[in-house]
């Protein structure tokens, strides 16, 4: 005599665990959507050439602000402060992403969820 209910236990369990894995999931969604909104609420900041340019940035990657020493500034060598701002935004932009990649580690267990929305 063949089983009924799919052959699990109980007689099948599987709606009873799909709404539970449906809820962890919906759990998961709003706790990364805090996450975010935190992140975005975040100020991040880096300086390059020994504190010569310091830029700050938001969670959003929003650049905030930019500060120059006084000794950077040289008409003669506009390229060496293009670098230094390019290289220091690039620095903060690197520091909002190990952030956000920690946040998400520490809500997901460190479990690849690919293309998931959540």
């Amino acid at each position: 005599m063949a089983r009924r209910g799919g052959g699990f236990p109980g007689g099948g369990g599987m709606p009873g665990n799909m709404n539970n894995l449906m809820k962890q999931a919906q759990k998961m969604q709003r706790q990364m959507q805090e996450s975010q909104k935190e992140m975005e609420e975040k100020e991040y900041e880096a300086s390059v050439g020994g504190g010569a340019v310091t830029v700050k940035m938001s969670g959003a990657r929003e650049l905030l602000e930019v500060k120059l020493s006084e000794e950077v500034v040289d008409p003669d060598d506009i390229e060496m402060l293009e670098d230094l701002i390019v290289a220091a935004v690039n620095e903060v932009t690197r520091k909002i992403d190990d952030d956000s990649t920690k946040s998400m580690e520490a809500l997901t267990g460190g479990m690849n969820l690919g293309g998931f929305p959540f």
